[in-house]
């Protein structure tokens, strides 16, 4: 069986959780020895055997990303010739398997990191792009032969959004964790590079700048945190202008009320992640939209207690009072998930860090009992099998 992969992320060019789960399927399946898996993925060429990077298309330069981003998966649907099943992550990959599908008559599988409906706050960075990027989406969804959630709660997300998806075209299979990469690995040098005081407690943040992660919100929490606690961000890629003004104003006005408050704006290589996900009090998700949270996977699986939002896949993920805090949410019902009482949002956040800052043993229980449930139920072998099946079916159907 030949499988052509379709994304947007792929190393060395990742960013966000769509890609680590990409390169680790990929792992995954081709460990097997028994599938050709074909990765076609964006930003140029990659010396990987089994693996072709496609730049933008020069005529397209300056013009509107998603219109850029449709120009490349042409490229990529025209040389899926040959295989037997096309999959593809995310809306930006979904225009290249669509097309691949059409063209080759073969089966499409999409594997669903997010939904375009549930971010309307993408408007802000895409302008007309985003109309395109929902018409791409729905188009593939509806065509699709499988659809793959990454929790139960976004299965029922992808069923509320497009109702005319047959629900036995949608199967659960869970983001995954390699427990080896992400496991403790305690590094003083890389807090004493970032100023971070190894004797005070942290709250750590990794993530995106992004309307979806809730930044701002775990900002204005910290200011509510015990004297003495450091905030520590690693956040960077900001969405938009607009957003990225709002955050830094925020952590401006932060400072000048409290000290400990660390903003790391570049990317991290893995290992810095690890060391500061594992000398971290509390690992914090504030996320207003999160279709399971495999960054909470990896935080556990360093040893890291989480406090994280009770919304989409991430109560599947942390398990309240025992490997971590969750944080209820009422949601606007419009798409944003924007919290109907943002006070009262910002102060159950608050109280839930400040009860895992207060009770250090208590939180590191807690990291290990996370550790313990990434690595006994996300394993990628397992996530692997599982997908293969969801293949079978689709080719057998």
């Amino acid at each position: 069986m030949r499988v052509d992969i379709v994304s947007k992320e792929y190393p060395p060019q990742v960013y966000g959780g769509a890609g680590v789960h990409v390169t680790e399927l990929v792992r995954a399946l081709r460990s097997r020895g028994d599938i050709d898996v074909q990765v076609r993925c964006f930003g140029g060429p990659r010396d990987e055997e089994g693996t072709t990077g496609y730049a933008d298309l020069p005529e397209l330069s300056g013009a509107n990303a998603a219109l850029v981003t449709m120009g490349t998966d042409l490229r990529i649907a025209a040389d899926v010739a040959g295989a037997d099943l096309v999959h593809s992550h995310t809306w930006y990959a979904n225009f290249g398997g669509h097309v691949a599908s059409l063209l080759n008559g073969i089966p499409h599988v999409i594997s669903a990191h997010s939904l375009e409906p549930l971010r309307p706050w993408k408007a802000e960075q895409l302008g007309g792009g985003y109309a395109l990027s929902s018409l791409v989406e729905r188009s593939a969804y509806e065509a699709a032969a499988g659809v793959i959630a990454v929790s139960a709660g976004m299965r029922e997300d992808i069923l509320r959004c497009y109702p005319a998806l047959d629900p036995a075209r949608v199967h659960v299979v869970h983001n995954g964790i390699d427990s080896e990469d992400w496991k403790p690995g305690p590094d003083p040098a890389v807090l004493e590079k970032y100023g971070i005081d190894p004797d005070r407690p942290f709250v750590c943040f990794v993530g995106r700048i992004t309307r979806q992660k809730g930044l701002p919100y775990l900002i204005k929490a910290a200011a509510r945190l015990p004297e003495g606690v450091q905030l520590v961000l690693a956040a960077g890629a900001p969405d938009t202008p607009e957003i990225k003004a709002e955050v830094t104003a925020l952590i401006d006005d932060l400072k000048t009320r409290r000290d400990g408050v660390v903003w790391i704006a570049e990317h991290l290589p893995r290992n810095e992640i690890v060391a500061l996900e594992s000398a971290c009090t509390v690992f914090a998700c504030p996320s207003i939209y999160e279709p399971l949270g495999i960054v909470n996977l990896e935080a556990m699986a360093c040893e890291a207690a989480v406090v994280a939002t009770a919304t989409g896949g991430i109560p599947e993920v942390v398990v309240d009072g025992e490997t971590g805090w969750l944080v209820p949410i009422e949601q606007v019902q419009d798409g944003s998930g924007t919290p109907l009482d943002e006070e009262t949002f910002v102060a159950d956040l608050a109280a839930a860090l400040t009860d895992a800052v207060s009770d250090v043993e208590r939180a590191r229980e807690m990291g290990r009992a996370g550790r313990r449930r990434a690595v006994e139920h996300f394993s990628w072998a397992a996530i692997g099998d599982k997908t293969l099946e969801v293949y079978r079916a689709v080719l057998d159907a």
